[in-house]
């Protein structure tokens, strides 16, 4: 199969490397800003551009750590509209794998999605040869190589490498808590912190033992304290 290059170059040491894609027709432009479109709407806080000034728009309340619209099925909360429309395309099962019936948001995820059964990687990093079945993954894992923080928070100083971990540190500004528990009336900004409540408060399952004794614990921190007794190693801060 053919394979076109794209240079990606460092911002803060000016090394680059490129990135080998495998033509497929499945792509989807809007998830490539390769295909020689002026892109002259940028955003000010990570510096991604847009094509047009509506996608820029759409991109720019992601930054703003409030998490508007949620979705009446499940847990999951979303920063505008259009995200959470086609979040719904999960509950409505429109792009359903026929493999293993897992749902999907857009055509474009089915399609990476469909990669993992046939085990295709089409997408290859120059630098460590690792190869990759979806872009967005690409494309983060070449920072690993360059070292970029592209997001940036416009409230202190700190910068991210992907923008999820951006989204979570801005609810440190906002205060914003939006994964609630279901069972009582707690609140917390992270998805895992909500889940270690559940397990701790309102679950008896303890999924991590001890291999010295057997003992259950409900979290790792537990187990490392415990285990701390047979060895007399004390455990790492956590």
């Amino acid at each position: 199969m053919f394979l076109w290059t794209h240079c990606l170059f460092c911002n803060t040491g000016g090394s680059s490397f490129e990135v080998k894609i495998e033509a497929d027709s499945t792509n989807d432009t809007n998830e490539h800003p390769h295909d020689g479109k002026p892109r002259p709407y940028l955003c000010t806080i990570c510096e991604k551009r847009f094509a047009q000034k509506g996608h820029l728009n759409r991109h720019k309340v992601q930054h703003s750590g409030e998490m508007l619209y949620s979705c009446s099925h499940c847990e999951k909360r979303f920063a505008a509209k259009h995200y959470l429309r086609r979040h719904m395309n999960v509950h409505s099962s429109k792009y359903k794998c026929n493999e293993c019936g897992k749902c999907f948001s857009s055509n474009q995820a089915l399609t990476e999605h469909g990669r993992y059964h046939s085990g295709e990687k089409p997408l290859e990093c120059s630098v460590c040869k690792k190869r990759f079945t979806q872009s967005a993954h690409l494309v983060r894992h070449s920072r690993v190589h360059t070292g970029e923080k592209l997001y940036k928070c416009h409230e202190c100083d700190k910068a991210f490498s992907q923008s999820e971990y951006l989204n979570t540190h801005m609810r440190v500004h906002t205060g914003d808590k939006p994964y609630k528990c279901s069972v009582c009336d707690a609140s917390f900004s992270r998805s895992s912190n909500l889940q270690a409540h559940k397990r701790h408060v309102h679950s008896n399952s303890r999924p991590y033992d001890c291999r010295y004794c057997g003992k259950l614990f409900k979290s790792s921190r537990d187990l490392k304290r415990h285990v701390y007794t047979h060895t007399g190693a004390k455990p790492y801060s956590c």
